[in-house]
């Protein structure tokens, strides 16, 4: 088993454990999406209109929530000095532990958002287009997350300060998510329009991610 193999399925065996980013994420998710239709009230057509908005906010407000426990963690136990002095380049190490998060926390989110767009009164075409884009934009939140939970590593309590780094980088995945769920379900803008720009952003934020927590763990902890 290769470093970053081991790397993968250690992150993935101790979210399970612990029960971290993917238990608490996903109670969030649901106890959110559950109220929704409380405070709205019985209209229908207005909680399928917003539907796809609310799935989406939920999405990312459930992935803030663990995202401290992406390096802070490994700060702690002195896990991120091992990675620090390994051979395998920091940059893949910390890009490898972001897609165990996303695994643990980002695609539960995807799987469970078809089952609760039954409570916002979306019919099957809309949950799946709203899983379609939650699966093509839940990675760009954790891998934009991670320049944050880098830049807050070394800070104690550094939760709400992390949110508040991250959550304006993503308003436009949160934007163009929403546009694209919206677009296959009451047009006028064609699905591949604000769906191609989403995955361009996510695509970004997996190549500019790792590079640039990178650079700030370097400067924060060395």
């Amino acid at each position: 088993m290769t470093a970053l193999a081991a790397l993968l399925t250690r992150d993935l065996r101790l979210a399970v454990r612990v029960g971290g980013g993917a238990l608490i994420g996903i109670l969030f998710f649901t106890l959110l999406v559950t109220v929704v239709p409380f405070a709205v009230g019985p209209d229908l057509p207005l909680l399928g209109r917003l539907g796809p908005g609310m799935l989406w906010l939920g999405a990312l407000l459930a992935s803030l929530l663990a995202l401290d426990r992406l390096l802070a963690m490994d700060h702690e136990d002195g896990t991120l000095d091992l990675i620090f002095t390994a051979r395998v380049p920091l940059e893949l190490a910390i890009a490898t532990k972001a897609l165990a998060h996303w695994l643990t926390t980002g695609l539960p989110l995807v799987v469970a958002a078809p089952l609760l767009g039954l409570l916002l009164n979306l019919d099957p075409k809309a949950t799946g287009a709203v899983a379609v884009t939650l699966l093509a934009g839940t990675p760009a939140l954790t891998f934009i997350g991670l320049i944050g939970a880098a830049l807050t590593v070394a800070l104690r309590r550094g939760g709400l300060l992390l949110a508040i780094l991250v959550l304006p980088l993503t308003v436009p995945v949160l934007i163009f998510g929403v546009a694209a769920s919206n677009a296959a379900i009451v047009g006028p803008v064609p699905f591949g329009t604000p769906f191609t720009v989403l995955c361009a952003l996510t695509l970004m934020s997996v190549v500019i991610g790792p590079l640039a927590a990178a650079i700030a763990l370097r400067q924060g902890l060395e």
